[in-house]
């Protein structure tokens, strides 16, 4: 009865694991808010590859007896990694250092690397690895690391910080609490709209979609095509929001923060552009979450395919007629 269990039970993890291979098949690579990845090139053609060679039945078959390969996925990251150093002729990113950490320099590592009992976030803060699945969450996961680094060890840098605070009080609190909801919320659902236009800013904090979506459409930079002259863009943080956008729907909705540039901004070339970004969301993100009174609440509701330009429908006006996607509201002062 054991073995038939166990037997069934491989067979089960074996059917999922093939299922991930299909779903890396299902990347549109060339959607707009995919377009400011890091190293999206060397991304696209590996993880096509690798889902190219899943329907292979030897192949496939080998990735699921061959323990060496269910790090596939970290080693794609970690030469994406080293890949990335080397263009920009800097070091590997490192971790942010609390009072009791050093820096370490970023490595992903399969996730059976995670010490049994220990959290997710302070294995990151304390070794600098990255416990990383073989699927799609945790690509687009790495992914969001290679393209903001800075900002990503920040968000750790304020667990390890709250996870101190609770191991500290008498009963040991099993609550996460504001800031740690916060940043969970932004890291995993997160959007980044950067304008030169404060009025479009405002006007999406304030709900207020026709000022900041529609009218002024031709002030949107389109992925596709950047423009000096635009105005505003949005670029993608939250890795599960990258994922759940592999089936588009209408309702999905960013949880966003608002930056403000110069015009210069749009002048640069997109590498230097989330250079650049990652150091000021960086900074965004450590004075919002140093607030006593910082909740997700705070992060402005984004309708994700009303950007301009990341969805065709949304070239007619009347997409954001529909009340239950576009919504009005009111932000507490």
């Amino acid at each position: 009865m054991t073995t038939s269990t166990s037997t069934n039970h491989n067979f089960a993890s074996a059917l999922t694991e093939r299922q991930l291979e299909a779903s890396f098949a299902n990347i549109d690579w060339h959607a707009p808010w995919l377009y400011h990845l890091s190293q999206l090139d060397y991304l696209s053609e590996t993880i096509s590859s690798l889902s190219r060679s899943s329907d292979n039945q030897v192949n496939s078959d080998r990735y699921i007896n061959d323990n060496q390969q269910t790090a596939s996925i970290a080693k794609v990251l970690n030469q994406a990694l080293t890949q990335q150093g080397a263009a920009d002729t800097q070091s590997l990113p490192r971790t942010k250092p609390d009072a009791d950490n050093h820096p370490h320099t970023l490595q992903f590592v399969p996730q059976d690397a995670l010490p049994e009992g220990q959290g997710y976030e302070q294995f990151i803060g304390t070794t600098g690895k990255i416990p990383t699945r073989d699927n799609l969450h945790d690509l687009f996961n790495g992914s969001i690391w290679l393209t903001f680094p800075k900002t990503k060890a920040m968000l750790n840098y304020h667990h390890m910080l709250e996870i101190a605070k609770c191991s500290e009080e008498p009963t040991g609190s099993k609550n996460r609490g504001r800031v740690r909801d916060t940043i969970t919320v932004f890291d995993e659902n997160g959007a980044v709209l950067v304008t030169a236009d404060p009025n479009i800013g405002e006007a999406l904090v304030g709900f207020d979609w026709q000022s900041s979506l529609v009218r002024p459409r031709d002030k949107w930079d389109d992925p596709t095509q950047p423009d000096d002259s635009a105005q505003a863009a949005v670029y993608i943080f939250g890795h599960a929001l990258l994922e759940q956008l592999l089936h588009p729907r209408k309702p999905l909705c960013a949880h966003s923060i608002v930056i403000h540039v110069t015009q210069n901004f749009f002048t640069l070339p997109l590498a230097e552009r989330i250079r650049f970004l990652d150091d000021k969301v960086a900074e965004y993100m450590d004075t919002l979450l140093s607030k006593d009174d910082v909740t997700p609440r705070q992060l402005a509701p984004l309708p994700i395919l009303g950007v301009p330009y990341f969805w065709a429908e949304n070239e007619d006006s009347h997409f954001y007629d529909d009340a239950f996607v576009f919504r009005s509201g009111r932000r507490k002062k």
